[in-house]
């Protein structure tokens, strides 16, 4: 009962804090015209078809064109201020792309299978999956499940696709969100849950999410 409650409250609370940012930029794009810029440029990094080998470049195939368009944007300096997430690679990979080639490659990642990851520490996937399907009530530590789906699908406009992502890139993430160096959450959703994170555990969650599909 108590998980329903959490995940309806996610689902009310992603509801209002995102409708508005997803109708904005749902993208409309045209994913044979993204292909050649994603594959050439975007590419090098992330894989022709959003498939990285490398653990610090996250996959991006079969990722919601939504969250794809929105982190382009955030990644994107305008009016002479800083991006609101920095990152000195893809602030200067994406600042030559207007709206609708972001749009385009969002479109492009989107429509592309992940090839997942696996879990690979036999002894912590008791704990990764406690975590990810229940949380931790003792400290209000909501489930990831409750926003990111069992399988970690995520929803559309909302929250991302994580199952099958790198454990170590989803580890990096998740402090980078408890420290504030990644502050692109709406409402501080990511930083309130992994401030309530140890290092043990994140690593834990992050290495079960590898595994999910």
């Amino acid at each position: 009962m108590k998980r329903s409650l959490l995940a309806l409250l996610c689902a009310l609370t992603a509801f209002g804090v995102h409708a508005a940012d997803a109708a904005k930029a749902s993208p409309k794009g045209d994913a044979a015209r993204g292909q050649p810029i994603a594959s050439s440029v975007c590419g090098a990094c992330h894989g022709a078809d959003g498939n990285s080998q490398l653990a610090a470049n996250p996959k991006l195939a079969g990722q919601h064109p939504e969250y794809l368009l929105k982190q382009m944007k955030n990644f994107k300096a305008a009016d002479g201020k800083q991006p609101e997430r920095v990152n000195a690679i893809m602030n200067g990979m994406i600042a030559a792309f207007d709206d609708g080639q972001m749009r385009d490659i969002a479109s492009y990642f989107g429509s592309q299978t992940q090839k997942g990851e696996t879990a690979k520490n036999r002894e912590t996937i008791e704990l990764g999956q406690k975590l990810y399907r229940g949380g931790d009530q003792t400290k209000g530590l909501p489930a990831c499940a409750a926003c990111h789906g069992p399988a970690g699908a995520g929803i559309p406009a909302q929250y991302p696709r994580i199952g099958g992502q790198f454990a170590e890139y989803t580890e990096a993430q998740l402090k980078a969100f408890r420290d504030g160096v990644r502050a692109n959450d709406p409402n501080k959703m990511m930083r309130m849950v992994a401030i309530k994170m140890t290092d043990a555990e994140i690593k834990a969650v992050a290495d079960y999410i590898a595994g999910l599909r």
